[in-house]
């Protein structure tokens, strides 16, 4: 069975994530927020990284709760620094709250955060057909709007780069190269 070539076969966590989720448009409120936080916390580090850290980022992170953590005090954001469970950056640590209070008003004014992020494709997957990993890019015309959009709306953590590895990751696009089992159109 073959698979998008960025899969490390070695890493069990790697292949299930490549399996079952990356691609998969994804609707939920909380699990669209906490995908974007931990794109965000991969910022110069590889996927993998985060992968085997994502359920300590879940437990140091109150599951992602936004309504607990826009409550996150001084206190908490110093444990947080403290938890080797993440990735200790102060900033990035910080700026899952920043983006818990974006959320919140993001919520407000669209109904929900699916729908906000969905409308940067038109409420419905991109679906790519490149032949090899090579040919898919790191970022395109609608990651730059959305990261200039999600700045505009207080977000942090949400350059390009990031803003397009999201897409992938949440099924806004779908990049699985063709030979993948997991392609379809």
């Amino acid at each position: 069975m073959e698979r998008c070539s960025w899969v490390k076969l070695t890493e069990p966590i790697y292949v299930k994530y490549h399996d079952e989720e990356w691609g998969i448009p994804v609707f939920d409120d909380q699990q669209l927020f906490e995908m974007l936080c931990l794109e965000g916390a991969q910022a110069g580090l590889n996927w993998l990284t985060i992968l085997k850290r994502r359920e300590g980022y879940r437990q140091a992170f109150d599951y992602f709760d936004v309504e607990k953590i826009v409550q996150y005090d001084e206190a908490k954001l110093e444990a947080l620094k403290q938890d080797e469970r993440i990735i200790r950056n102060r900033l990035k640590i910080a700026s899952v709250v920043t983006n818990a209070k974006s959320y919140v008003n993001i919520q407000q004014k669209h109904g929900s955060f699916s729908n906000y992020i969905w409308s940067f494709v038109e409420h419905k997957p991109i679906i790519n057909r490149w032949e090899r990993i090579e040919d898919v890019p790191i970022t395109t015309e609608i990651s730059d709007r959305m990261s200039k959009q999600l700045k505009k709306d207080g977000f942090k953590f949400v350059g390009s780069t990031i803003c397009y590895a999201y897409m992938q990751a949440v099924g806004l696009v779908k990049d699985h190269t063709t030979n993948c089992f997991c392609y379809k159109e």
